[in-house]
């Protein structure tokens, strides 16, 4: 399959049935075309960051005819994996790493005295992660070459902000530059062979730095090529053709159109970056009930309307995070930071101690970055930021780099920090206004999917059971207690937690069992000392719904029952 309308036609087929990340795979088709066609997959380093954008290279790369099975269980993964293919360089779920992970292959084959070429593949909203820019400042010293090619659609996942992407917006707008560039390309074609080459690359730098006033790429000892038009083939392939013979590092800057193939996706690549099934031929997408990121917002709202302190925080994923609602009524109070979560946390933790109530909107799989910034530029001085983590526990085909199921183990043994987790939307309400009255940070966590607008537990059995579960597991507890006869507990705060009922069912001669979306390991089962722990193993979990992994783990009601009433004959 060499034909791009053919690819993105079978990316749309495929994902309008499993749904997945979209506008951002159709933007990079012609890249991993002339990618496969200008290196060899099989023995140069190609590392995509991030992974959302490569649908295109897996069909490529010997998985078309398995392409049926994206993000399914057992399926091919919705991001590169090793695992999975050797044409996948490494892992890629989080922006920001691929220039640090190919500056490693490249040194590594330096070493080795190999041939290789390595290519880290970067969207421009993953260039303005911390990481990336710390990598540009390494290449010159830590390799003798690499290959960047910076993805340019003018998106991360949301809009772009900050000064960075201005500046790519400036270098594409340059036409005399372009120009002139044009035909200096052309010529430099000409002559990379031969004695003039030299000449006409030092020729070049001068044209950038009097057209363009400042070569920044080339001031880190990147030679910059572009802004190349990323959906003709043939420009891309001439171009990755000169990065490939030139023997410095360099960086090609690729110009596309997210969402390219497919006119929904490319009016509203935002609405169209990840999702769930939709209709083929009239593009609309599967409705959906009302979800926990939209309750936050609406919640997030209210509160705002009545302080004016209140200020939210997202890194890169506005429209996620459900801060939509909140950056269109108070513009002057929503910050944007890019895909820079520690700034973001550290960024927070400034307007606290200045007299804010910041509220940092984050996924689980990305609050992961930012541990540091919590613990040392937060929890530390106690100050009041609430942290609302989104996408907490497993969230199902975007897999084991998304998995939500690390943040309570990461962040249980960190002092000040008060973690908690809501049943449903009026629990939310409550926790939220709890967490802005705390002199000190508070992390409300909740799950992806469909929130309850209220969860009512059947009164407690007379069997010598205490079923305690996290937030969106509690439903799970209420029917294994009616079932067994126990009493169900919802751990609405898993730090501190209710010692008080805990020493209450301990007297009652009660078996304690712990049921969370989360892993067991340093978990809210450990700190409660349950008797029968349920929880995530100590794995990196796979994609595929959330109902399957549950099964595959055991962590359905009907094995949690069954073995909690196998545990109470021999607890009794």
């Amino acid at each position: 399959m060499t034909d791009a309308g053919d690819i993105r036609e079978k990316i749309l087929s495929v994902v309008s049935e499993n749904g997945g990340h979209l506008a951002s795979s159709l933007g990079a088709v012609e890249i991993a075309m002339a990618l496969a066609d200008v290196f060899d997959a099989a023995r140069d380093r190609i590392v995509w960051d991030v992974g959302h954008q490569a649908y295109a290279w897996k069909i490529l790369t010997g998985r078309s005819e398995r392409f049926f099975t994206l993000r399914r269980l057992d399926g091919v993964s919705g991001f590169p994996s090793p695992a999975e293919s050797p044409a996948d360089a490494a892992v890629a779920g989080h922006a920001g790493t691929a220039i640090s992970v190919a500056a490693g292959f490249a040194a590594a084959r330096d070493r080795k005295g190999t041939r290789e070429h390595v290519v880290a593949v970067v969207g421009d909203g993953a260039l303005v992660n911390g990481t990336s820019f710390e990598a540009i400042n390494n290449c010159a010293a830590a390799t003798s070459k690499v290959i960047v090619v910076l993805n340019d659609n003018e998106m991360s996942i949301s809009r772009p902000s900050g000064s960075f992407s201005r500046f790519l917006g400036k270098l594409i707008s340059g036409v005399r530059y372009n120009r002139v560039k044009a035909a200096a390309e052309q010529a430099g074609h000409r002559l990379r062979l031969t004695f003039l080459r030299g000449i006409y690359h030092r020729l070049e730098s001068r044209i950038k730095s009097l057209f363009l006033g400042n070569a920044f790429f080339e001031r880190f000892a990147l030679r910059y090529i572009g802004p190349v038009d990323g959906h003709n083939l043939a420009a891309l392939k001439a171009a990755f053709t000169v990065a490939k013979e030139d023997k410095r590092s360099v960086l090609v800057h690729v110009v596309t159109r997210k969402g390219k193939g497919f006119a929904p996706a490319e009016r509203e690549p935002t609405k169209w970056h990840g999702i769930g099934g939709f209709d083929r031929d009239t593009g609309a997408l599967a409705p959906s009930a009302r979800d926990w990121s939209t309750a936050f917002g609406d919640i997030l709202c209210a509160a705002a309307e009545k302080d004016g302190r209140i200020v939210a925080l997202t890194a890169g994923m506005k429209d996620g995070t459900g801060l939509a609602g909140f950056a269109g009524r108070f513009p002057g109070r929503f910050f944007d930071v890019g895909i820079a979560e520690g700034h973001m946390v550290a960024f927070a933790a400034g307007l606290a101690a200045g007299g804010m109530r910041p509220v940092v909107a984050v996924y689980s799989t990305f609050l992961q970055r930012a541990v540091d910034q919590i613990m040392h530029d937060v929890a530390i001085s106690k100050l009041p930021v609430v942290f609302c983590v989104d996408r907490a526990g497993v969230v199902g085909a975007d897999g084991a780099t998304h998995q939500g199921v690390f943040d309570i183990a990461m962040l249980r043994t960190l002092p000040n920090l008060v973690i908690c987790q809501p049943k449903d939307e009026a629990d939310f309400a409550k926790l939220f206004a709890e967490a802005l009255e705390r002199d000190g940070p508070s992390v409300i966590r909740y799950p992806r999917g469909k929130i309850p607008s209220e969860v009512v537990c059947p009164p407690p059995g007379t069997a010598p059971l205490a079923l305690w579960a996290t937030g969106d597991w509690f439903p799970k507890a209420c029917e294994i207690a009616r079932r067994l006869g126990g009493e169900a507990v919802h751990a609405r705060y898993l730090k501190p937690f209710d010692h008080d009922t805990l020493r209450r069912q301990r007297g009652e001669g009660k078996m304690i069992v712990s049921m969370e979306n989360g892993a067991l390991a340093g978990g809210f089962g450990e700190a409660i000392g349950a008797d029968l722990k349920f929880g995530w193993p100590d794995e990196f979990i796979a994609h595929g719904t959330q109902a399957e992994l549950e099964r595959r783990h055991g962590l359905d009601v009907e094995a949690m029952a069954a073995k909690t009433e196998e545990a109470m004959k021999a607890y009794g």
